[in-house]
């Protein structure tokens, strides 16, 4: 394949193989047939886990710096009116700042760009639960674990 005036290749699409021919139609069943190829994909597809705030399919609308930042945010909110840190683990963090405290508060939004699995946890911009590490009783290290959705490589977004 000639090279573009950059000197690179153009993306290769894949070609995928024709679909297999439907089965013949019966006419004596009284269950009604279905004309044309099968929609389902090629591949298995997990079933989308729903989330308690916010939306699995999509991120949120604003860039995932900023997610943490609300995050934080969120916790300081939590310790101005409290006196000190939500504790716990991140179900336990997250039932406290949605309302299930002694007031009642409500600190989490999803126009914060902060969303809720189906767990029950906080999870950033890309779906992964944020980890959360009391440093004092008044301060938190929020870690998200980045675009590679694994905790403690490099690419982990961290605020205190």
């Amino acid at each position: 394949m000639p090279a573009d005036s950059a000197g690179a290749e153009p993306p290769r699409v894949p070609i995928l193989p024709p679909a297999p021919p439907a089965p013949a139609v019966n006419p004596a069943p009284a269950a009604p047939a279905v004309a044309g190829p099968s929609t389902s994909p090629p591949y298995p597809v997990p079933p989308a886990t729903p989330f308690l705030l916010g939306s699995a399919d999509t991120p949120p609308p604003m860039d995932p710096a900023t997610v943490l930042s609300n995050m934080r945010i969120v916790i300081r909110q939590y310790g101005s009116r409290f006196g000190g840190n939500p504790i716990g683990t991140n179900p336990e963090i997250t039932e406290t700042l949605d309302g299930g405290n002694p007031k009642q508060v409500k600190f989490i939004s999803a126009d914060s760009g902060l969303r809720i699995n189906a767990k029950g946890e906080l999870v950033d911009y890309w779906g992964t639960p944020f980890f959360f590490h009391q440093l004092s009783g008044t301060e938190m290290e929020i870690r998200s674990a980045g675009p590679d959705r694994v905790m403690w490589t490099a690419d982990d977004l961290v605020t205190k």
